[in-house]
């Protein structure tokens, strides 16, 4: 069973940066996909961008441009940098990792951005 498990969330201003990391406890070669997803209070959990095991990135259209994933697959870790965020990316946000025939969630990291 993998974990993955989040962190780097936190209080930040409008306008200023954070950087989350999902440290998964095995290998994430075997994922072919890996990505973030975020839930805000009373809406449903939505997309925030996903990389491929070849690092292909891909983006929802309200962080593009401002949010990059990566991935480091020796520490077996995926990044969200995030920068000039704003009060509406306050959210919980969830690491997500696909392999075949099955993927997984961390317990997510809650970000809070003040206006």
């Amino acid at each position: 069973q993998v974990m993955l498990v989040e962190s780097g969330g936190g209080l930040v201003q409008s306008g200023g940066s954070l950087r989350l990391s999902c440290v998964a406890s095995g290998s994430i070669f075997s994922f072919y996909r890996m990505g973030w997803y975020r839930q805000a209070p009373g809406k449903q959990r939505g997309l925030v961008g996903t990389i491929t095991s070849v690092g292909r990135g891909n983006y929802a259209e309200s962080v593009k441009g401002r949010c990059t994933i990566s991935r480091d697959n020796a520490k077996n870790t995926v990044y969200l940098q995030m920068n000039s965020l704003k009060p509406e990316d306050t959210a919980v946000y969830y690491c997500h990792a696909e392999a075949v025939g099955r993927d997984y969630w961390g317990q997510g990291t809650k970000v809070t951005v003040s206006s």
